[in-house]
Formats: C-alpha cells, sequence, structure tokens
C-alpha cells in the first residue's frame, strides 16, 4: 500500500467514528503530515476528545491525554528527576512525564496556568525537554492536539496570542446537521450493543491493524516534492501582507485588524496548502488550496481591534475581506 493509500485509509476509518465532522477530521491529518500541533475548539459534547483519541487507535502510536487543571504543575507533563536514595548506583533516575508520547491530547489547555502552559509548548516548538539541565528528546514523530471550551471562563487562563502562533492551525467544530446528528445516535447505540464496539469496525476488521508510523513519514517525504509555483508564493505573501498592512488595501480592513499574521502564519499557509493538494492526489498547489485551508492557519494569529470587536466581528470575517480583497497574481 502506498503512503496516499493509507492515510486515505486513515480518514476513512477515521469517518468512521468521527460523524457529521469530515473537515476535523482532515485538519486533524494535515496537522499529522505538517509535522505541526492542533488546536480544537467547539462546545461541550462535539467529539473533540474523540477525534484525537480515534486518530491515536487507526495509527501505530503511543497515546498519551493530559486533563489540564487549575493545580496542575509544569512537572506533571514534562516528568522529573526521582531520587532513588543513598545507596543506589544513581541516586537520581529522570521519569518522563505524559509528553513522552507519539500523539499528546491536552485537554482543557486553557484550564492550567501559565508555567504548565509554557512547558507544553516548549515542548511544541523545541521537540525536546529539559529538567535538571539535561535535555531529553521528544519521539520522531509528536504532535499535540489541545482543546479548549469557549463559553467556561471561570478558572481559566486563556493562551495569549503568542502562545497560540505555535499551533499550526486553529480549528473550530460546530453542531453536526440533523442527517449526521442521527447517525452519532445508531453509532453510539451500535457501540453499546456490542460490548463497545461499533458496527462500522465489525463490518471492517482490517481497522484492528493500525496503520505503520512509516507510511506518515513517506507521506510527509511526498508532500515537500509538492510543488508550489512562483504566483502561489506571491499569493500567500500577499494574503499575509494585507493583514500586517491593511491600509493598503482598505481603509475597512485598517480599521478592524490590530496585529497581523506572524511569518508562521505563512509558512503555515504553505506547508498545509501543500499537504491539502497532496491529499487530492494533486503535485502542484492552487489557489483553491490555499484558500481551502487560509481560517485555520490565520484564525489565531490575528489580533482584532476593539472597533472590530465592537462591531460583532470576528477574525474568520476579516479572513474572507482579506481573500476578497486579495487578487491572485
Amino acid at each position: 500500500m502506498s503512503a496516499h493509500d493509507a492515510i486515505l485509509d486513515l480518514r476513512e476509518r477515521m469517518g468512521r467514528s468521527i460523524i457529521g465532522q469530515e473537515q476535523v477530521v482532515e485538519r486533524l491529518l494535515l496537522t499529522l503530515l505538517c509535522n505541526g500541533n492542533l488546536l480544537l475548539e467547539g462546545l461541550p459534547g462535539l467529539a473533540k476528545t474523540r477525534a484525537v483519541k480515534s486518530l491515536a487507535k487507526n495509527l501505530e502510536t503511543d497515546f498519551s491525554r493530559i486533563q489540564f487543571t487549575p493545580d496542575l504543575l509544569p512537572a506533571d507533563i514534562t516528568g522529573s528527576e526521582m531520587y532513588l536514595g543513598e545507596t543506589a548506583r544513581e541516586r537520581f533516575v529522570f521519569q518522563p512525564g505524559p509528553v513522552f508520547a507519539n500523539i499528546v491530547l491536552a485537554d482543557e489547555v486553557n484550564r492550567a496556568p501559565a508555567k504548565v502552559q509554557a512547558a507544553l509548548l516548549e515542548a511544541m516548538e523545541e521537540r525536546q525537554i529539559t529538567v535538571a539541565k539535561t535535555t531529553h528528546k521528544l519521539p520522531p514523530l509528536f504532535m499535540v492536539m489541545a482543546t479548549q471550551n469557549p463559553i467556561e471562563q471561570e478558572g481559566t487562563y486563556p493562551l495569549p496570542e503568542a502562545q497560540m502562533d505555535r499551533f499550526l492551525m486553529h480549528v473550530f467544530i460546530s453542531h453536526p446537521d440533523d442527517e449526521a446528528e442521527r447517525d452519532v445516535m445508531r453509532l453510539v447505540r451500535g457501540e453499546e450493543n456490542s460490548g463497545q464496539k461499533s458496527v462500522a469496525d465489525e463490518k471492517a476488521p482490517e481497522a484492528d491493524q493500525p496503520i505503520a508510523q512509516s507510511a506518515v513519514f513517506d507521506a510527509r517525504a511526498e508532500i515537500t516534492a509538492v510543488q508550489i509555483p512562483e504566483p502561489m508564493e506571491d499569493y500567500i505573501v500577499a494574503l499575509v501582507a494585507a493583514t500586517r498592512r491593511p491600509a493598503e488595501f482598505s481603509e475597512d480592513l485598517a480599521r478592524y485588524i490590530q496585529v497581523g499574521v506572524s511569518p508562521r502564519g505563512s509558512i503555515a499557509l504553505d506547508k498545509t496548502s501543500r499537504a491539502h493538494a497532496w491529499l487530492r492526489g494533486r503535485d502542484q498547489v492552487t489557489p483553491d488550496d490555499i484558500r481551502a485551508v487560509i481560517n485555520d492557519c490565520l484564525r489565531h494569529r490575528i489580533v482584532l481591534s476593539y472597533e472590530a470587536q465592537a462591531d460583532g466581528l470576528t477574525t474568520d470575517d476579516v479572513i474572507s475581506q482579506v481573500v476578497k480583497l486579495v487578487a491572485v497574481a
């Protein structure tokens, strides 16, 4: 099986248990293929945690889940030095924390204080942990999937914009439509009736065999070969420039944007648009690939002005204006 077929198979398997959230499944795969980290935001009960667990279940990976709480300490994530006693050959030995896994689910990341968030974000950026002056490398396949609830503000510590920038994509999960809602009920009913084994899994026993990590690394190698023509590079640069120098494009846009996109935004657009094209079997990026991922790549990198918030605008509204104003070269 080729790397492309393996990833498509992974998407199909995840789609069996994540009903009505096809875009979320694809964003999870794009983040995995781009060697990035993902922030999922949505109301309770919209399968944020289930989506991440489904990815880990169907891929040959080590999975760990960290429930973020206000009393969490950095060592609870990174691990710490354990004292073995005076008679031990080595008095201290490093005990790895839950961050030493391939896929790490940081559930309700905005419930932990700044020190804990900083410890996680260091691992995301540097792919290593330093404890007691010793650096410990994280696995080659490493990805953080963080979730947060937008409606519970009491006892939370919102991520600062500079730390949000570390996430490759920021994805919103919405309610499924009526038909998907009915399918969700049937899926859960089937799992309960078959002893936690879904009807879809019974029909597809091959899903019990996780997809090898090598398929992900092979896919990443193929994605690096996807061509992004110079006009598409110029298009990405122009989109990002419109958020930094909005007055050159529109007076209204200048009123609404306080801080524009960082260079991480253009890098994210470059990576994810190539992965998006690869998933569709193409070896070259088109404007549609860039537009398909621009909201998820930029919505957490733009700081709106008070005027925009007063007018009830969201970052998605501003990004839509940017897309309309910037033409393809």
